[in-house]
């Protein structure tokens, strides 16, 4: 190991002076294709490499430089540059090629020797890539750490891209040296002497390395053979694999085939039942619209006798008696959820019974209309009395009116609920099948129907109660109207055509407002339009005038008397 670290020296040596002098010959700038400066690291590469220890893989033996470069990075913070670099060339797709390529990197910068020396001063890392004996562990290295600071005053202009570093062979070219050699003065006759036995030394040493990498050659071909045998059987127990896969596959088809048959055939029963099925949807649909049709009519009945109970305002009792009634269908809806399939029989009966007793709630209704004509002609004297009673009724009516929006507002939760509880039933039928699906949608028709039918029937009964008030109202609204127009003589005046008070004749001002008589319409100021009285038009007390307060406190006394 000694001789070989003697021999590295003296190429080193040689390398580095052959460099220098051309270097000055050529102005101290170099560039890649210079013979002396690509000889110098292939020298480089061979002291690097002795007494690299062997790192065993799944490949073969390996023996890399690249490995120590990289804990410069880590000791000196401004290597990491290189290492980025280097490991983002794509080029590069070995160990050897990316510790060229740093090598280049660091003699560019100028800063080859300070790496190196970085290295060689935390010798305990460096063990675990050298052995004991190795030129970097001992004090040679030193030595050409020292050489190197040398190169500091060249300039190197070397690009990377392009470059085959992978694939390079570091063979020394000795011709170099020797015609250097030649050169030399003649009085230093000493030193060629020495020169040429360190370059004897140095062919002595490419041999060996020669001969090792001939044997690591001959190792890993023994390698590969052994990997090559093993790769043989796993070929043939691979083959023996898909033999049995493609049978299983097999195998897998005809099962395929047969499942394939079997869903054609369900589908197709499935096609017949689906046909069926959309039959009887249609048969739904039909007995739907005509279930529409009647729902319709009824409805524009009631559309017509809601608007005879709002002239009367007295639908509020009559909406009080159907809340009561929505309580009670939910609660019976809530317990025959259950147990409506046994009742389809009955509800088609109902439902003919329910059209008989339609029928006779129409005759009963023409038989109460005649009878309110007849009371229409026997109540013409008790118009008097009818009179005193319309201030009360008014009043009744407003409270009506507020009590009627309180049982709207109550029916309309009431509603609410009920389509949350339908919500709640069509979630639950919906995991039935589709056939019990759709009838139970016809039960469900069948009970609105039925619902409407009671509907119309408590109308109609309500009907044949309010047909007396309907009556006597519409003779009170009469007389209303009657007393309204003799006293309303004026027309209602615009702000901009009275500027004085009509009655005490004062000229209206910011602090005089107008204000106008709800009875006669002419404009009064305040203080003669103070009093507030219940007109025919309007339910609650209203202003009116001086003139018409007397006048209309003179009728209702005359009336009263």
């Amino acid at each position: 190991m000694m001789e070989e670290r003697a021999n590295l020296m003296h190429m080193m040596k040689l390398s580095i002076k052959v460099l220098l002098q051309s270097a000055l010959s050529l102005g101290r700038s170099l560039d890649a294709e210079h013979a002396p400066l690509q000889q110098f690291f292939v020298v480089m590469e061979h002291c690097l490499k002795h007494g690299l220890k062997v790192k065993k893989s799944f490949i073969g033996q390996n023996k890399s430089f690249f490995g120590p470069l990289e804990l410069v990075e880590k000791l000196c913070p401004e290597a990491s540059d290189i290492a980025t670099s280097v490991r983002n060339l794509p080029e590069l797709k070995t160990a050897v090629g990316r510790g060229r390529a740093w090598l280049y990197l660091a003699l560019m910068q100028k800063k080859l020797a300070d790496y190196l020396k970085v290295l060689i001063d935390n010798k305990h890392l460096l063990s675990e890539f050298y052995e004991p004996e190795a030129l970097m562990m001992e004090e040679e290295g030193m030595v050409i750490v020292g050489l190197l600071v040398g190169l500091n005053v060249l300039d190197a202009n070397l690009c990377l891209k392009g470059e085959d570093l992978d694939s390079q062979v570091g063979v020394i070219d000795f011709s170099l040296y020797l015609k250097d050699v030649q050169d030399l003065d003649g009085g230093k006759e000493h030193e060629r002497i020495t020169d040429v036995l360190d370059q004897k030394n140095y062919v002595e040493e490419l041999n060996r390395h020669l001969s090792c990498t001939v044997g690591d050659l001959q190792t890993k071909i023994d390698g590969l053979e052994k990997t090559n045998s093993k790769l043989q059987e796993e070929l043939s127990a691979a083959t023996d694999r898909i033999c049995s896969l493609q049978e299983e596959q097999q195998q897998l088809r005809e099962q395929n085939e047969l499942i394939r048959e079997r869903s054609e055939k369900s589908v197709e029963e499935l096609e017949k039942e689906l046909e069926l099925q959309i039959g009887m949807k249609t048969e739904m649909e039909i007995a739907m619209k005509l279930l529409e049709k009647d729902t319709h009519e009824k409805q524009d009945t009631l559309v017509a006798l809601r608007q005879q109970l709002e002239e009367v305002k007295a639908i509020n009792l009559q909406m009080f008696h159907k809340a009561q009634n929505a309580e009670s269908s939910l609660q019976q809806k809530n317990e025959a959820i259950t147990s409506f399939e046994g009742k389809t029989n009955q509800v088609m009966s109902s439902m003919k019974q329910m059209e008989e007793r339609l029928q006779h709630s129409e005759q009963a209704r023409q038989g109460a209309e005649e009878r309110s004509h007849k009371l229409q002609q026997e109540l013409g004297g008790r118009i008097s009395a009818l009179q005193r009673q319309l201030s009360q009724l008014h009043e009744q009516c407003s409270s009506l009116e507020k009590e009627l929006k309180s049982e709207k507002e109550h029916r309309q939760a009431l509603q609410r609920e009920l389509q949350h509880e339908r919500d709640a039933s069509s979630l639950l039928r919906t995991e039935l099948q589709q056939v019990e699906g759709l009838k139970k949608e016809l039960r469900e028709l069948q009970d609105e129907k039925a619902e409407l039918q009671k509907i119309c029937e408590e109308q109609e009964q309500a009907l044949q109660e309010m047909g007396l008030h309907l009556s006597q109202s519409k003779l009170k609204m009469e007389d209303i109207k009657e007393v309204n127009q003799a006293l309303k003589g004026h027309a209602w005046l615009k702000d901009d055509e009275a500027t004085h008070c009509r009655q005490c004749e004062k000229e209206f001002s910011i602090s005089r407002r107008k204000h106008h008589c709800r009875n006669c319409g002419h404009i009064f100021c305040n203080t003669c339009s103070s009093n507030e009285l219940a007109l025919p038009s309007y339910p609650k007390p209203v202003r009116v005038c001086d003139g018409c307060h007397t006048l209309l406190l003179q009728r209702c006394s005359s009336t009263a008397s």
